[in-house]
């Protein structure tokens, strides 16, 4: 600000009422200190102004877990939703769940004098690590569990998986496996929920699920795994990058996709659609959830009453890996 107030040779004080839109300035000294401003491509720091106004412009986000596609997306979705808003964001990303690694995430945020926190939840530890945690600004928390005592958004993990498992119940398939993500996930545990749900509510038997990671490695040692004992006619993945690693174990061992086997993914990321065959998953509508949360962190900013809890619906997409099932395949599944 002083190197424009030099450059347009006024004070620091009239630079700061034409950056604020103040009426205390004539036409001719603002157009002065516009082009000042343009030619030193100045930025006001949202920060510094909120200490000045005491009203902070600033929201903190902490990712926490892997970088997997959902929690990138969800973290670009607030970040958009929060420039629409008129806000920046201070990113704070961390591994795991433990408790000292989430307090020191609050207290550089704290530094910041941010208005309020996002929390990306990706497992409970995170969620029982914050119980311990006492907070001076309000937060909003994008976990897919509604952890009781928590302002949350998420996109309804649990319908997700139902319309997924349904879409193949509908195609005539009875033996439908499901391969999870990782035990601690809480997008996991729903998706397992919602798929386990669907097969009781249309009175069919389940296996076990298999265990996996999000990775396509894991679902390639699945699909190796499952392909040894083919007593199903589908799968549900948990997420697309594990199925991949499905597509890639049945071409390795013969099993034709949807010929012999179908398969139903979650996420829709941009490669399932170039997939061979293409994938049919479960798109997230990671905008919307970006709107949901910060208007419920605007909300609870401005002390007003925030509604509980705010759950986006999933969209079922459907292409070429699912497809009805065969009648000679629906004759070997019962014998």
């Amino acid at each position: 600000m002083s190197d424009v107030a030099r450059l347009a040779n006024v004070s620091m004080q009239t630079v700061s009422r034409v950056i604020n839109n103040k009426d205390q300035v004539s036409d001719e000294t603002r157009a002065v200190v516009v082009k000042a401003i343009r030619e030193l491509g100045y930025r006001p720091n949202a920060s510094a102004q909120a200490l000045a106004s005491r009203k902070s412009k600033v929201i903190g986000l902490i990712s926490t877990g892997v970088a997997a596609h959902s929690v990138s997306k969800r973290l670009l979705a607030f970040n958009e939703a929060a420039r629409t808003s008129g806000y920046e964001v201070t990113i704070v990303s961390i591994e795991d769940g433990h408790r000292d690694e989430l307090a020191s995430a609050f207290e550089v945020l704290g530094h910041q004098n941010v208005a309020g926190v996002i929390l990306i939840a990706a497992d409970r530890d995170i969620l029982e690590a914050l119980l311990s945690i006492e907070l001076d600004v309000p937060l909003v928390a994008a976990e897919s569990s509604g952890w009781p005592g928590l302002t949350t958004v998420s996109v309804d993990q649990y319908l997700g998986a139902r319309m997924a498992t349904r879409h193949l119940i509908e195609l005539g398939h009875r033996e439908i496996r499901h391969l999870t993500g990782p035990a601690h996930s809480l997008d996991a545990q729903q998706r397992m929920r919602g798929w386990q749900a669907e097969m009781d509510e249309a009175g069919l038997k389940t296996s076990a699920p298999v265990a996996g990671d999000w990775r396509p490695d894991s679902g390639y040692l699945a699909g190796l795994q499952l392909a040894e004992h083919r007593d199903f006619t589908a799968v549900f993945a948990a997420n697309d990058q594990m199925a991949i690693g499905l597509l890639h174990a049945f071409s390795e061992k013969g099993i034709r996709v949807p010929q012999d086997v179908s398969i139903v993914g979650f996420d829709d990321i941009p490669e399932s659609a170039h997939l061979l065959p293409p994938l049919t998953t479960v798109r997230q509508d990671f905008d919307e959830l970006g709107r949901h949360i910060m208007a419920k962190l605007i909300a609870a900013i401005e002390g007003n009453e925030v509604a509980q809890p705010a759950l986006t619906e999933p969209t079922l997409v459907v292409r070429q890996s699912s497809r009805f099932l065969s009648p000679s395949l629906s004759n070997r599944s019962a014998g």
